[in-house]
């Protein structure tokens, strides 16, 4: 009998590990190196205790201040916000493959085609990026090759324009860009012309055709959006008029049908958008405010996906940057680039608020976090 249970036991001893493992929700985190961040960070996060932990530091990195996982995570991209590369006047975009630990192993780099690139964006097959260049306003296009490195980039296009702040919209900022889960069409936020432009993919290379941009209210300052699951609908969130607009397409174009403030009643001060995100089942919409230095609720409409405003909440932190939902939708995180911290928050899944849990840890200049 002893020895039954002694084969038993020894069955189960690494089914207990696993578990205690498995509960560990690892994160990477991208910093500006020109303000104390060290590289990237790999963190991991307790998903019953709320926890963070910092496991590893890779270094000799200029600001990485915007990551992406390749969607079979083997292989993570990550931008260098910088304006000259090899004395070149451009930013650039680094490869890694990222082994079963989660540690990272450089592959190579390119230029960005561009400076101060502040986005880097994958495609749903993980066979192309997308980089978004700030100061110079373009976006460049790469092939992703079978070991995961980055060929040679297919496609580079300079965006042109204006928009209505003349401090800070003289010419074109690209601040992100992202390819469509449902359809072909590959958009980028211009923060600095108001504009949502729209490319399509086609044989490796971005082109136009058809509807071009649409136009969002002057001096918003487009900087980051979302899709719902649904595919009908896109929320984007503007920087300088600290708002989200839903676009929906009617007729085969997309429109803006709504555009609702990100702040709460009364606010008064200088506020600036950042980051957004949408939970899993599309019932709620979050979005960051640097300056009211909070995160806002919304409340997704189930029949045409409107929003409603249900609360802001207070990051516990300052100059709240990007932010993340777990996969599991239990928990959200927030990079608080200025006060050097990341704020843990509960999520409830069923009415969708979120609340501080009490945890964080302290970081250099978080701007960036994305789940393993």
């Amino acid at each position: 009998m002893s020895k039954i249970i002694l084969m038993v036991l020894s069955m189960l001893i690494p089914t207990f590990m696993y578990s205690k493992d498995n509960k560990l929700q690892k994160f990477y985190v991208g910093t500006y190196t020109r303000e104390g961040g060290e590289g990237i960070y790999l963190c991991s996060l307790d998903t019953q205790t709320g926890e963070i932990s910092l496991e590893r530091t890779f270094k000799a990195l200029d600001n990485p201040s915007f990551v992406v996982l390749s969607p079979d995570k083997k292989y993570l991209y990550s931008v260098a916000e910088i304006t000259t590369m090899q004395g070149g006047k451009a930013g650039g975009v680094s490869a890694f493959h990222v082994d079963e630990k989660g540690d990272l192993h450089f592959l190579n780099k390119q230029s960005s085609h561009g400076t101060n690139p502040c986005h880097v964006g994958i495609s749903k097959d993980g066979k192309y990026i997308i980089v978004s260049n700030y100061s110079s306003g373009s976006v460049a296009l790469f092939p992703v090759k079978q070991d995961g490195s980055l060929g040679e980039s297919s496609t580079v296009i300079q965006n042109e324009g204006s928009g209505a702040d003349k401090s800070r919209q003289g010419e074109s900022h690209a601040h992100s860009s992202k390819f469509s889960p449902f359809t072909d069409e590959v958009f980028n936020a211009d923060l600095g012309t108001d504009q949502l432009n729209i490319f399509h993919l086609k044989d490796g290379q971005l082109k136009q055709s058809g509807q071009k941009f649409v136009k969002m209210t002057p001096g918003a300052g487009p900087r980051h959006f979302e899709f719902h699951p649904n595919g009908e609908v896109i929320y984007v969130i503007s920087e300088l008029n600290s708002t989200v607009s839903v676009l929906r397409k009617k007729n085969n174009e997309w429109k803006v049908v709504q555009e609702i403030s990100t702040l709460p009643a009364g606010f008064k001060g200088e506020s600036y958008c950042a980051d957004i995100h949408i939970s899993n089942d599309g019932k709620y919409l979050y979005g960051s405010n640097r300056g009211d230095n909070s995160v806002a609720v919304f409340e997704v409409n189930e029949k045409d996906q409107s929003l409603k405003m249900l609360e802001t909440v207070s990051v516990e932190g300052n100059w709240p940057r990007n932010f993340g939902i777990t996969p599991d939708g239990n928990w959200l995180l927030v990079a608080n680039q200025r006060s050097g911290n990341i704020t843990v928050f509960n999520v409830n899944q069923q009415d969708g608020s979120i609340k501080y849990s009490g945890k964080e840890i302290q970081l250099p200049s978080p701007v960036c976090v994305e789940f393993y």
